[in-house]
């Protein structure tokens, strides 16, 4: 596979450019519309836009793949996880060293715990509401990005739970800033400056999360949790039953893995196979590595899992449906 190093940065710098003028173009509308419906319109636009940012912009620069300069990587990072209001540090840490290393794998993959009011995993714990989550799932995961910056990111922080163990002065002020300056410029500033009564402010910002956090997780769960991806176990020692590559393989689903345009759009996300395997390389590359990895698997009899995006979703909503029932004790 040849790369063509100019034409790399060219394509980097226009996405770049794209997402960040939309970012920029749907936040200066929230002080320039006078419509109350318009400005709910305008908040979700902005919240989506921002969430295709994360995706192109702040997963890549978590793996150290845009710049050669680690330092720059973390601070694009940060940046556009601070417009999306979540806790930087804390979820790269739980990304690099918890899902990378064992992807829907119970108690490695930390990825699986979401929350208890869906039951992905197998081998999970069932309770009596599973039986309904294929109904209730997408309302639930229409709340999860308010449960993620209110909630989850303090807990996480307070409790020490899958963050770094030695918490340095910069990791604390870097936690604060970012949670002051999301809710400042999303929130606070709007409230203060667009011209709108607090409550219609409120409400906008709300359904933003609405839509924003439905997208977000589908998006996210049909790559890992659709029918055919596989959940591999630790014996009693903690050895996984499958090699590194069969259970990143395996455990992964891809939709439209040869499309430049998906790949534009979803940064990536839409080829996780690859992207499991081959986390150092930027995603820009993944149609054309694809070409290779496809071909590869399918001469060794390993079929990768592709769906469609509504597909995907479809396929994670009835795999809910199969995880539904109460296990059969043994």
């Amino acid at each position: 596979m040849k790369i063509d190093h100019r034409s790399t940065v060219l394509l980097l710098v226009v996405k770049f450019i794209f997402y960040l003028a939309s970012v920029c173009f749907f936040y200066t509308l929230i002080y320039t519309t006078t419509n109350p419906v318009l400005l709910v319109a305008v908040y979700v636009f902005y919240g989506l836009s921002a969430v295709l940012f994360g995706f192109n912009y702040a997963h890549d620069f978590s793996h150290n793949t845009v710049f050669k300069n680690k330092q720059l990587n973390k601070a694009g990072f940060v940046f556009i996880y601070t417009l999306l209001g979540a806790h930087a540090e804390a979820w790269k840490y739980r990304h690099i060293h918890s899902h990378h290393y064992a992807p829907n794998v119970k108690d490695y993959d930390s990825d699986l715990q979401i929350t208890s009011l869906i039951r992905v995993e197998p081998n999970s714990e069932w309770n009596w509401y599973h039986k309904f989550q294929h109904w209730y799932a997408p309302l639930a995961y229409m709340t999860y990005s308010l449960y993620w910056i209110f909630i989850k990111d303090f807990v996480i922080y307070f409790s020490g739970e899958s963050s770094p163990e030695r918490k340095t002065v910069a990791y604390h002020v870097s936690f604060w800033l970012q949670k002051i300056v999301y809710f400042s410029y999303l929130l606070l500033l709007p409230l203060l400056f667009s011209g709108f009564a607090w409550y219609i402010v409120v409400v906008a910002f709300l359904l933003m999360h609405f839509v924003q956090s439905l997208f977000l997780l589908f998006t996210f769960f049909m790559t890992h949790h659709v029918e055919a991806t596989q959940y591999f176990s630790a014996d009693e020692e903690g050895y996984i039953r499958a090699s590194w590559f069969m259970n990143q393989v395996k455990s992964s689903n891809d939709f439209y893995p040869f499309s430049k345009a998906a790949n534009f759009i979803f940064g990536g996300f839409n080829n996780h196979v690859a992207h499991h395997l081959f986390p150092h390389i930027h995603h820009v590359h993944y149609p054309e590595l694809n070409k290779i990895l496809y071909r590869v698997l399918q001469e060794n009899n390993i079929q990768p899992n592709v769906t469609g995006f509504f597909s995907g979703i479809a396929s994670h909503l009835t795999h809910l449906k199969n995880l539904s029932c109460k296990p059969v004790a043994t």
